[in-house]
């Protein structure tokens, strides 16, 4: 029967819809462009407020009047340098005191600007420049650079490095994140739905849905980031831009594919909207909640970042939601059948009813099964279903074994985190800056250590220091840009600062080592040192990272078992479906730590990769065996579980590997950013999301559901109600 609205209706529901949702995209619009405004690369600020870096920072605060970070200049000379270069070089301070951005003197100091100081081999000269405005690091760092071109003696080569120089190269590898990853993203997804669906509207009008809802879901973000509610930051506003295109493209595949099945059953668009909209509703909203519980597990990481990540990508899959459930019905009501342009779907009137071929190698039982379970269906699909039938066991088994051997990769991972200078894959000139201030100068010179430290122990403190293997030097702060030690030390509620030049690069795995063994040993000399400092930052932040991944991991696969459970009304069959998810999250992990060392050459991971790529991959690996599973149970219903298996298997196949193979291009997008975090999670989430589609779901899982049969259910009424068909 074909059940039309009131003309009326018809006409305003879906005009009003498709009008609030492109309301929603020109508010976005605009603030797409305005949203680094409110993000931030600091990696201090992420930290969680119980670290000890963290305190350092806050009495950091009170020795120094501006939060400014250091740029460290380096100006190199093939030959050694003459007085005559060193005091036209010794000019240049003045000049870049004047910048705009640069810390200014207060009296009686008359610049905050330390040098030129000349390196031992007489061959470069270091300037210490306090970056003062850090909203607008890139900026100042750039205006540093024009200011040394102009100056700089001939000859001579130079660099703004330093923690402000890689906080500006890093700020540049984020900005492509505005433009070039959203359009190489949307130009994939365009490419491949072009590609499977042939058609030249309906890419048009899935992309749309996917923008309107990254605008919706930009809006939001923008605005708890203005009001300080979360910490927007590079990582976080490319994975958000990634995650909406691609989740959002997945749910609209799913109604697309079922409003496109009821066509060819119904003529009124209405009709087969309404079949579409009951059929896809259910698993569209679980598998989105999934999603969202598992990205707000996140809120309980230590990590700042990363408790941020969570609402920020939890808001993005609800948008994604919202508008493949609203948004994309009233395209395709206002567009109805010509969605799929040229090739229009048409009402099959006609039902052939012709005798199932037997199929060779199978018993009666599962011959009913294959008939039943199959019928209409040709291809691919009917091919891996008869080797379902033929042999569930042999295929999951194997199956399973592949996966165990490919996960044996994962004890070469090494996601101990990497240095700063190596998180630039591409042309840096601060990471450049750090190769060659090594060269000529202690490497860690302008991101000492810093440590706060008792007033009365102080020249214990410093002489324990500097007995510390991996520490050139240590001064206590005067007040001046350079060490003096005639000067006052500057005290701030009976404490002082010590700044420890480090002999290793501040970044380096050597620099973290150096910041934990002065944490074991000053407490011997003052029980209430502190250590801090860019090193330690970098430490604390992957100790912390490493714990959230032992806290959060359980508490996801928990949060979705439940889910499972509820959707599915069974035990049996969520713990097939969160067994698989984990096998496909070490096989993919895996597989890109043999890739990531012996293809790549990549130095190392950051430490967060391993949880951010369980977060997803998990999550999002369960949206694929929710499409698949909720048809499974629809279909058992009415046939029995195993014909119930081959014939969801078969209407989803098709549907379910197209939106593993977009969500996976949209995630290879992230590539494009020059940034090693960014580069790996790209790998893993494509390749595990195809390795989820292709193996886990289309033979792993319908096998062993295949095998296990009514059991599948337990212990719902749905496997009771067939015990007579299967036994």
């Amino acid at each position: 029967m074909n059940w039309q609205p009131r003309r009326w209706l018809r006409i305003v529901l879906p005009t009003a819809l498709i009008i609030i949702w492109l309301a929603v995209a020109g508010l976005g619009g605009p603030t797409f462009g305005k949203i680094s405004e409110v993000s931030t690369n600091d990696q201090a600020a992420f930290l969680p407020a119980s670290a000890e870096s963290t305190a350092v920072q806050d009495w950091q605060s009170k020795f120094v009047d501006s939060a400014s970070i250091p740029a460290v200049v380096v100006l190199t000379s093939p030959r050694l340098l003459t007085p005559a270069q060193l005091a036209e070089i010794g000019t240049l301070s003045t000049k870049l005191g004047a910048v705009d951005g640069v810390q200014k003197p207060v009296a009686p100091q008359t610049t905050t600007i330390a040098g030129p100081i000349p390196s031992s081999d007489q061959m470069a000269v270091e300037f210490l420049v306090p970056v003062a405005d850090v909203g607008n690091v890139k900026a100042v760092v750039a205006d540093l650079r024009d200011v040394i071109g102009a100056n700089l003696p001939a000859g001579m080569s130079s660099y703004v490095t330093g923690p402000a120089g890689l906080t500006a190269d890093l700020v540049n590898a984020f900005s492509g994140i505005d433009g070039i990853l959203l359009l190489v993203a949307l130009l994939a997804v365009f490419v491949i739905l072009l590609v499977v669906y042939r058609s030249v509207v309906l890419p048009i009008l899935v992309l749309l849905t996917s923008v309107v809802a990254l605008c919706g879901a930009i809006v939001v973000v923008f605005y708890l980031a203005k009001w300080d509610v979360i910490k927007l930051n590079g990582q976080s506003q490319g994975i958000l831009s990634i995650l909406v295109i691609g989740a959002a493209t997945d749910y609209s595949l799913l109604l697309v594919a079922r409003f496109r099945e009821a066509l060819h059953e119904v003529q009124s668009k209405w009709t087969a909207l309404g079949r579409a909209f009951k059929g896809a509703w259910e698993p569209i909203v679980a598998s989105g909640g999934t999603v969202i519980l598992a990205l707000l597990c996140l809120l309980f990481s230590d990590l700042n970042s990363n408790r941020s990540l969570g609402p920020i990508a939890a808001i993005g899959i609800f948008f994604s939601l919202l508008a493949a459930l609203t948004f994309l019905p009233a395209l395709l009501l206002a567009f109805g059948r010509g969605a799929f342009w040229p090739f229009l779907p048409r009402v099959e009137h006609i039902h052939k009813h012709t005798a199932p071929v037997p199929a060779q190698g199978l018993d009666a039982m599962a011959q009913n099964d294959v008939d039943r379970g199959l019928a209409g269906i040709g291809g691919l699909w009917r091919r891996v279903g008869l080797l379902i039938a033929r042999r569930p066991r042999a295929t999951w088994v194997l199956t399973l074994v592949l996966l165990l051997a490919a996960g044996t990769g994962i004890f070469q991972l090494q996601a101990n985190g990497v240095s700063q200078t190596q998180v630039i894959l591409g042309a840096s000139n601060a990471v450049d800056g750090q190769k060659v201030l090594a060269e000529h100068f202690d490497a860690g010179s302008g991101s000492p250590v810093v440590i706060i430290a008792d007033q009365g122990k102080q020249a214990q403190v410093v002489s324990a220091v500097e007995g510390v293997k991996g520490i050139a030097s240590a001064s206590v702060y005067t007040g001046s840009g350079r060490p003096d030690a005639t000067a006052a030390p500057v005290v701030k509620d009976g404490r002082v600062l010590i700044n420890a030049t480090l002999a290793d690069q501040a970044d380096s795995d050597a620099a973290e080592q150096v910041v934990q063994d002065l944490r074991a040993q000053l407490p011997a000399v003052d029980s209430g040192v502190l250590v801090g400092g860019v090193s330690a930052i970098a430490l604390d932040t992957n100790v912390t990272a490493q714990r959230d991944l032992v806290k959060i991991v359980p508490l996801v696969l928990v949060v979705i078992l439940l889910v499972l459970m509820l959707l599915l009304r069974s035990i049996v069959a969520p713990l097939v479906l969160i067994g698989s998810v984990v096998l496909s999250y070490g096989a993919a992990m895996g597989i890109s730590a043999i890739v990531f060392n012996h293809v790549f050459g990549f130095p190392g991971a950051d430490a967060t990769v391993p949880l951010f790529g369980f977060v997803f991959l998990v999550a999002l690996g369960v949206d694929y065996n929710i499409f698949l599973m909720t048809r499974v149970r629809e279909e058992a219903k009415i046939m029995g579980t195993r014909a119930g298996v081959l014939r969801g298997l078969g209407k989803t196949g098709s549907v379910i590997t197209s939106a593993g193979v977009v969500l996976a291009a949209t995630f290879a997008a992230l590539g494009v950013i020059p940034l090693l975090f960014l580069a790996q999670l790209a790998f893993i989430v494509a390749f595990g999301v195809l390795l989820d589609t292709v193996v886990v779901r289309s033979l792993l899982v319908p096998a062993l559901s295949y095998d296990i049969g009514r059991h599948l259910w337990w212990p719902a009424k749905l496997g009771r109600a067939q015990k007579e068909v299967e036994s």
